[in-house]
């Protein structure tokens, strides 16, 4: 529920924590085939983007080689949320030879997967074109990466919903349940968390209708068919905000912003991702 600046990452010392997470995984106690190159080699790298893709994950990227050589320079061609072009560098490194070997697989893991969710989120959007509809990514992420993806969501043209449990209300089916109704349920809700949005997912009008008496600020229009969904934008006019939600893809979205809800929610932007073909070439000074 919050966007802030789309180009704005997360704090540094989150990304640092991603890094160290990364290299711990990856490099352990040490990377033993670097071993083999002499510690005062230089060397120069080109990395280049062999598809048509949307940059993301820069920050995370210069990290994982700073973190190794803090005097690694990197001459980058393009930012984040630039279209890519296919088989065109997009950045240059200066440095140590041992640290651009070493940091390579953690830097392009972290580059491909968040150039990948921006790229599916462009397609998104451009599916949306023509509507007034936005955008919106979930909590179905990669354990431990949430942010960054959603700061790729950003880079994509797309908006965050709420970031985890903590920053928002949102009432489902469960907590209906547990809570005995809708209306029970958005009034402890206001109750325990009145400075936060109150979000109430609904399977029918009657529970739209339910939902707007108890004054929800959004409604989320779970796997409604496009007739329903016509009839709940009528039926709210504006008292709340709708989002429509459920298996969504590139095929059917554009006829759901055409309904005239305000926002649809897409899983598969941050946990269906394919990752960015790139390649990174060295050659030594």
């Amino acid at each position: 529920m919050n966007q802030g600046d789309r180009f704005s990452p997360p704090p540094a010392e989150l990304i640092r924590l991603d890094v160290e997470r990364a290299f711990a995984e990856d490099i352990g106690a040490g990377d033993a085939t670097a071993d083999l190159l002499s510690e005062s080699a230089f060397a120069t790298a080109v990395l280049t983007c062999r598809e048509h893709a949307v940059l993301a994950g820069r920050p995370w990227f210069d990290a994982c080689f700073r973190m190794l050589d803090p005097d690694v320079r990197i001459d980058w061609q393009h930012q984040d949320g630039d279209i890519l072009a296919a088989d065109r560098a997009i950045c240059t490194l200066h440095g140590r030879a041992r640290a651009l070997v070493t940091a390579e697989r953690s830097a392009l893991n972290f580059l491909q997967l968040l150039s990948g969710t921006a790229t599916v989120t462009a397609r998104y959007v451009s599916a949306l074109a023509g509507t007034r509809t936005r955008l919106l990514d979930t909590r179905k992420t990669v354990p431990g990466l949430r942010l960054a993806q959603k700061y790729a969501v950003r880079c994509g043209g797309g908006w965050n919903h709420r970031t985890g449990l903590y920053d928002g209300v949102l009432i489902k089916e469960n907590h209906i349940i547990a809570a005995g109704g809708i209306a029970a349920a958005v009034a402890a809700g206001r109750r325990l968390h009145p400075s936060l949005p109150l979000e109430v997912e609904v399977e029918n009008l009657d529970e739209l209708v339910e939902a707007l008496d108890a004054g929800a600020d959004r409604i989320m229009i779970d796997n409604f068919e496009l007739p329903a969904m016509r009839d709940a934008v009528r039926i709210t006019a504006g008292r709340a905000s709708l989002e429509g939600s459920g298996n969504v893809d590139l095929e059917s979205i554009g006829a759901i912003g055409a309904t005239g809800v305000d926002f649809v929610s897409v899983g598969a932007l941050t946990k269906h991702v394919r990752a960015i073909d790139l390649s990174l070439r060295l050659r030594l000074d």
